[in-house]
């Protein structure tokens, strides 16, 4: 990771979009706070606003109602000693009142209320500021916009901000092997679920796509389609002909009109993953088989368009869970292996989703997570304990248990 991020050139062009436009993009500029949240001191309960002074002991306490202070619609006057106004959750607290009895802690008889419950300065208010104070900061700039973030902003009252450009992202295909779906195939031909997955995943990110199609096992289609590429995006990302086959042309091809600056990873899937420049663009060579398409797009592929939006690099979280079945693996690369975590007896417990083969997409159909195995490790046994990785298409959603089957 830290080799591609020194290939990568943030870019710096900026948009002003609406509040509701935000979501998912990257902030441009620090945003700090342009007033008190909340903006008065308020009640955090429903009861009654009062005056603490004087009145810390136990002993019953009784207060003349002489007001009440509603959400939108507060007090016209403020308490004194000995009184009381009605006050309700998220209401101004009236002038002179600085505690708040909870309203199961009084007994009302008509204009009077009176308790027993201790009274203390502070008691169920939310100062004003207790959310954020005025010229604090609310998001930094690279930070990505979730809707928790934006709905904070929202509450300050803002409802434009400057966001990075999409980052425009390329993709296209190769082999003469390849048909769109919904095409008749020819004998020999599979269907390109590759780029599809691609563009889908991208979409998770605030990125403009670029789709150049499926080109053949033709170095001329491929050079022409890759220099038009490089004046278009900041990022051009390729599946297929990158290893070392007689009809893979896309590494040499990057070779010959732009830079490869390393290829070929101990990782699986995704061993002759080519990383490099066109020109100004990003050149990320992605293996052609299905799963090592998605499993390198998760691991270089998000992190790059992240990087590009000025966003900081940063590791997967990893969590640790425990094997339900023995694992055979080879030692001598890092392996990401598709599986579906779920809670048992307690416990998070992963389970392999079946033969790992790299052209296994039913591997990904049912799977939540990435099981990661590193290098040295051998053959996993039943209990033994692996680093998970969630998959980004859970992460808009909590994590929920495995029904049983």
């Amino acid at each position: 990771m830290r080799r591609l991020a020194a290939r990568v050139r943030t870019v710096v062009d900026t948009e002003e979009v609406a509040l509701a436009d935000g979501v998912g993009r990257v902030a441009a500029d620090d945003i700090v706070a342009p007033m008190d949240l909340p903006p008065f001191d308020a009640s955090a309960m429903d009861g009654y606003a009062v005056a603490s002074a004087g009145h810390n002991h136990v002993e019953p306490k009784q207060f003349a109602v002489v007001d009440q202070s509603l959400a939108g619609h507060p007090a016209t006057r403020g308490v004194g000693a000995d009184e009381a106004i009605r006050v309700f959750t998220g209401a101004v607290l009236p002038a002179g009142a600085d505690a708040v009895l909870l309203q199961e802690d009084v007994v009302r008889r008509g204009d009077r209320v009176q308790t027993s419950a201790p009274i203390r300065s502070g008691q169920h208010v939310r100062r004003r500021g207790h959310d954020v104070v005025h010229g604090a900061p609310l998001c930094r700039r690279g930070s990505r916009l979730s809707a928790y973030a934006l709905s904070w902003l929202a509450a300050c009252g803002i409802d434009r901000l400057r966001v990075v450009r999409r980052i425009r992202v390329a993709v296209f295909s190769t082999g003469d092997e390849l048909a769109a779906a919904g095409a008749p195939l020819a004998a020999g031909q599979i269907y390109d679920s590759n780029r599809f997955a691609l563009i889908a995943l991208l979409r998770e990110k605030a990125v403009q796509t670029i789709d150049l199609g499926c080109l053949p096992d033709d170095p001329a289609a491929i050079r022409d389609a890759l220099r038009s590429a490089s004046q278009r995006a900041d990022l051009v990302v390729t599946s297929g002909g990158v290893s070392v086959g007689d009809a893979d042309f896309v590494k040499d091809v990057v070779e010959e009109i732009g830079v490869i600056d390393f290829w070929r990873l101990a990782l699986k899937p995704g061993k002759p993953l080519a990383v490099g420049t066109l020109g100004d663009a990003l050149f990320l060579g992605l293996p052609g088989n299905p799963v090592s398409t998605i499993v390198t797009y998760l691991l270089f592929v998000a992190p790059a368009v992240d990087l590009l939006s000025g966003m900081k690099a940063s590791p997967p979280m990893e969590i640790p869970a425990t094997v339900a079945e023995s694992v055979r693996h080879t030692k001598g690369r890092r392996e990401y292996m598709r599986g579906r975590i779920g809670v048992q007896d307690g416990r998070l417990v992963v389970g392999i989703t079946g033969d790992q083969g790299s052209n296994r997409l039913a591997t990904f159909a049912d799977a939540n997570c990435l099981v990661v195995v590193d290098a040295e490790v051998g053959d996993l046994r039943s209990g033994d304990t692996v680093r998970v990785v969630l998959l980004s298409g859970e992460a808009a959603h909590l994590v929920t248990t495995v029904a049983k089957r």
